[in-house]
């Protein structure tokens, strides 16, 4: 007696391109990103405290 599975069309899952990869980025646009969201950071403190 066989076992097998055969069901007629096999879909296989199709991943979406990512938008925002961090593993992708160079190590400058890391550290880039890194200031900007320290300065935003800093920002914010500067926003409240005024």
């Amino acid at each position: 007696m066989s076992h097998e599975h055969r069901h007629g069309q096999v879909r296989h899952a199709i991943a979406s391109v990512p938008t925002l990869s961090l593993l992708r980025l160079s190590a400058a646009q890391r550290f880039v990103g890194a200031g900007v969201l320290l300065a935003a950071l800093w920002a914010l403190v500067f926003l409240v405290m005024a």
